[in-house]
């Protein structure tokens, strides 16, 4: 795992591993700590955690790690995965029986927006974004 942490967001790379969702979560937690963002921290690492294990199962490239970037926004959080794939994802209808195709759809009703841009160089980012909701 590598880190850098400027004014700007929090950016790890992570090997291609099962292993490594968990650690990120661990550090999204602790931003979210850091930022007074703790009350969205369910959401946040559901989010995350479906993002990151897309990237480990469809979009290996060998000799390539897995960028998470993670950035406050006004009561709110951005999630970034970035990996070296071009493969995009899609929503795909989940049958009963089905033992995937689950997880856009719940990145989709927990976060406020989500989708895909292009990165400088090979892949892409997918990534999300969620906001408190306001007091009443």
């Amino acid at each position: 795992m590598t880190q850098s942490c400027s004014n700007g967001p929090v950016v790890y790379r992570w090997p291609q591993s099962p292993r490594s969702v968990g650690l990120a979560r661990a550090e999204l937690r602790k931003a979210l700590d850091g930022w007074g963002l703790a009350p969205m921290e369910a959401s946040a690492l559901i989010v995350l955690s479906e993002l990151f294990t897309n990237a480990v199962r469809h979009a290996k490239v060998p000799g390539r790690e897995i960028e998470t970037r993670y950035a406050p926004l006004w009561r709110g959080v951005r999630i970034e995965v970035h990996d070296a794939s071009h493969l995009l994802p899609r929503v795909v209808p989940a049958g009963l029986d089905s033992t995937g195709g689950r997880g856009l759809p719940l990145v989709e009703e927990l976060s406020d927006a989500w989708g895909v841009t292009p990165r400088h160089g090979p892949g892409k980012a997918v990534w999300a974004e969620l906001t408190l909701p306001r007091p009443s």
